[in-house]
């Protein structure tokens, strides 16, 4: 069967590989839908991930359909709709290092049990929409860690498929008033489509001083200037001056949650945050929360929809990576497999 590897350094290539087959305590799944993720182009960029550098497979955000289950599987059926848990895999993380990737026709679930490598989905959802649920479970697993309350008043930085996905996430947890601090305008429009309160273009606009207009006044004797009264910021973009920028002007005891990937070491002001007593807090997979979304998904699939700017079909991955990897010529790529 066919399958997409990393073969070498910025270098995805097609690779013949074996159909797996199925044990008795196994499900063997036929991948419907693929998304890219920019960790793909960081795998790619490095010819790999050890041990499989030159060979690894890629493609860790895929939907699937049962076609096989195991004689001891309890729980699934042929034709099943699933979404999967790529860091449950007994054989590696799924696209991410271990022995299967998701941009390969099959892949097989070995010791699958309900509720730990996969969940079954209404057969109504497109398979695209499906292919959502890896990377909105980074996304709520960055809200969960910076501890929203209901009521407070929220601002996203980067109008990405993470940061959409944060938003809807703090949607659901009850806040009251949500900002969503872009530069690309097409990207603050389909903000306000998934549901932000209020965009603003930080290539034109004074970020803090709007943001005083929004979410009110947050400066204190200890902590003067422009302040706005926001209660949590999340850096969805890895730009450098974000997290310095939140320094600056964040409000005494507000918290920065950090889930984008920084390239480069990132230098802040310690003094700025003592005085505010800023919580800084770091976000990284998804440890509980892979399944936690897939109801939101399947509830509100149309909303959730709106994130995917492309699709392509398997035949065309390679070129579907290529254009991944341009910046701001896509904002969230699927692969589809008929």
């Amino acid at each position: 069967m066919k399958s997409v590897y990393v073969t070498g350094p910025d270098t995805e290539s097609w690779v013949d590989i074996a159909a797996p087959e199925i044990g008795p305590a196994d499900v063997l799944l036929k991948i419907r839908a693929c998304g890219i993720c920019g960790s793909d182009a960081m795998y790619s960029h490095n010819g790999g991930i050890p041990p499989r550098i030159g060979a690894t497979p890629l493609g860790h955000e895929p939907a699937a359909e049962v076609v096989e289950v195991g004689a001891d599987v309890t729980g699934f059926a042929v034709g099943d709709h699933v979404v999967i848990d790529t860091m449950a895999f007994t054989d590696g993380l799924l696209g991410s290092g271990g022995e299967q990737g998701g941009f390969s026709e099959y892949v097989v679930v070995r010791d699958a049990a309900p509720g730990r490598q996969l969940k079954v989905i209404p057969n109504h959802i497109p398979w695209h929409v499906a292919a959502l649920n890896e990377p909105m479970a980074v996304a709520y697993h960055a809200v969960n860690r910076t501890q929203p309350k209901p009521g407070d008043k929220v601002v996203v930085f980067g109008a990405g498929p993470i940061g959409l996905g944060a938003v809807l996430g703090y949607r659901r947890r009850g806040a009251s008033h949500i900002v969503v601090v872009d530069i690309i305008p097409s990207r603050l429009q389909k903000a306000l489509e998934i549901g932000a309160d209020a965009v603003i273009n930080s290539a034109e606009e004074d970020v803090a001083a709007r943001l005083v207009e929004v979410h009110g006044d947050g400066a204190t004797r200890m902590n003067r200037g422009i302040r706005p009264g926001t209660d949590i910021f999340l850096d969805a973009a890895g730009v450098a001056v974000i997290p310095q920028t939140v320094t600056r002007m964040a409000k005494h005891g507000a918290t920065l949650g950090i889930v984008a990937v920084h390239k480069k070491p990132v230098e802040l002001d310690f003094g700025a945050v003592l005085t505010s007593e800023l919580n800084l807090v770091w976000s990284m997979g998804y440890p509980t929360e892979i399944f936690e979304v897939t109801n939101d998904i399947v509830q509100n699939w149309e909303k959730y929809a709106l994130i995917v700017s492309h699709t392509f079909p398997f035949d065309q991955s390679l070129e579907a990576l290529q254009l991944a990897k341009t910046p701001g010529a896509a904002d969230k790529i699927v692969v589809t497999f008929d």
